[in-house]
């Protein structure tokens, strides 16, 4: 178009109709993209600044979902471990029930060893909670007796010369202990002297010392006994003296030995010991009380049957899960040492509660298994990372101590057989383990708390840094809409303005046309 000449008027005019239009181009794009720049050519500076400041805030909104999951993934976690504390405590509660109950079966008996025992009758216990290994109890007790061949009267008289002479003398021993000779002579016509091993004489009055009767001598042993305190004590059964130990009757069987006998008796026709005293065994049933005693003390049924007096018969109380078999006793309820047997039943109410116990612990380990998120099961010893800045540098693991599972098995709980709630010892050892269990996980959800608050506080910062990358970025490209659109309302004033010069302006150059 350089053939065409304009004039400076309407050039210039033109061209400021031109630019007009440029910047009206201009600032509608701005209203349009909502940018002041749009691309490098704009403004390079802030252009390039602004996408880095946009791209950082683009790869922390990518980590943002990462995080997001991390914190679902950890209250999975903390969901199953809160179940698995609730299952926990519910088994602490059922021991706690089975140690407090006492639903034990009773068999009460009689004791009743017949008119001649042998020695040889027993109770033996055996299963229950006592096992295989039976333990036995003697129903019977071994009384030491000393005994005469059998005497109506001793006569230690001279008849000839009316003096008095002759003795008796017998050495006693108490199981097995070391023996002690025992001397009777005649003092006077009346009276006896009794030594021990040649000690202090005890004098005992009788009605005439050429017929002492067996009644006579019993008593005068035992004032010598009671003045010595020997354990010992004499009576007469059958024109027989008999010596008896004082402990007899106890489960300690003490027995008396009688050795040594000899005698120096004045007459021919008088009667006398017939040359010997013989040491015998009296067996006798123990007593009730005696065998209560002795149930008690006997270490290998602790815990395991209790027994105690029931209107003089023996009540035995079975301390297990299971039936308990008692040897030596009858279907009619007497105990007397034969071979036949009975059963006490089991506890049912603790046989119920070992089975409620271990349904909650498999219902632990399957809450252990259902605590997953996304593919992820921090209880099952999965590794969790998480990244928290665009360049990776910032991280966290999180996973269980030493990535163990969190089941029954690594807190220590197997299933139970009724019999480990037999003994209440055994429920107070598994209540500790519980226990034990419970401080493991709640110290596992502590930790899984703090991870997941620092989760959470880094996902907070992460929104306000892309908030302030994204806030930065704008400042730096966005326009001012009302800005830009007060320039648009000014352009297009301007652009009519600089219409109405260029037609002014060609209006002149028109002039020479009216001369035609």
């Amino acid at each position: 178009m350089s053939d065409i000449t304009l004039s400076s008027g309407v050039r210039q005019n033109l061209l400021s109709l031109q630019n007009t239009a440029d910047l009206m181009a201009t600032t509608q794009n701005r209203l349009a993209t909502g940018k002041k720049v749009n691309s490098a050519l704009d403004n390079p500076t802030n252009f390039f600044t602004s996408s880095s400041l946009q791209s950082r805030a683009n790869d922390l909104s990518q980590l943002m979902d990462s995080m997001t999951n991390g914190v679902k993934t950890l209250e999975a976690a903390d969901n199953g471990l809160t179940a698995i504390t609730n299952t926990l405590e519910s088994m602490q509660s059922t021991l706690r029930q089975a140690r407090q109950d006492k639903t034990y079966f009773t068999q009460a008996y009689t004791i009743d060893v017949g008119t001649t025992p042998t020695g040889t009758e027993t109770l033996s216990f055996s299963d229950g909670a006592i096992g295989t290994t039976p333990v036995d109890i003697d129903l019977t007790v071994a009384q030491g007796v000393a005994t005469g061949s059998g005497f109506s009267a001793l006569d230690f008289d001279s008849a000839a010369d009316n003096s008095y002479a002759g003795s008796l003398t017998f050495d006693i021993a108490i199981d097995g202990g070391t023996a002690q000779t025992v001397a009777i002579t005649a003092s006077d016509a009346d009276t006896l002297s009794l030594t021990l091993d040649g000690g202090t004489a005890v004098t005992f009055d009788v009605a005439d010392v050429e017929t002492v009767t067996a009644g006579e001598l019993s008593n005068a042993v035992n004032a010598l006994f009671d003045a010595e305190s020997v354990d010992v004590t004499a009576s007469t059964s059958g024109g027989e003296l008999v010596l008896t130990a004082d402990n007899a009757s106890s489960s300690s069987s003490a027995a008396v030995t009688v050795s040594n006998v000899a005698e120096t008796l004045a007459g021919a026709s008088d009667s006398g010991l017939g040359g010997a005293v013989n040491s015998t065994t009296n067996i006798t049933a123990k007593s009730v009380a005696d065998l209560v005693n002795e149930i008690a003390a006997n270490t290998a049924l602790d815990d395991k049957i209790r027994a105690s007096n029931d209107d003089g018969k023996l009540r035995i109380e079975n301390q297990s899960t299971q039936d308990l078999t008692v040897t030596g006793t009858t279907a009619s309820g007497t105990a007397d040492g034969s071979t036949s047997t009975t059963s006490i039943e089991g506890n049912d109410v603790r046989t119920d509660l070992a089975e409620q116990f271990n349904e909650l612990r498999d219902q632990l380990d399957k809450l252990s298994d259902d605590s997953s998120y996304n593919g992820i099961n921090l209880l099952r010893g999965d590794n969790l990372k998480l990244t928290f800045n665009e360049t990776g540098t910032s991280t966290i693991n999180i996973q269980t101590k030493d990535g163990a599972t969190i089941n029954s098995a690594y807190l220590g709980l197997s299933d139970l057989d009724a019999v480990d709630l037999d003994l209440d010892s055994n429920i107070d050892t598994l209540l500790a383990t519980v226990k034990g269990a419970l401080n493991t996980v709640r110290s596992q959800a502590s930790t899984f708390g703090s991870n997941l608050s620092i989760v959470e506080n880094r996902t907070e910062f992460t929104k306000m840094m892309m908030n302030t990358l994204e806030t930065g970025a704008d400042n730096l490209v966005l326009a001012d809409g009302n800005e830009e659109a007060a320039n648009m309302l000014a352009l297009q004033t301007r652009q009519q303005l600089s219409t109405t010069a260029l037609s002014l302006a060609s209006q002149a150059d028109q002039a020479p046309l009216s001369l035609f």
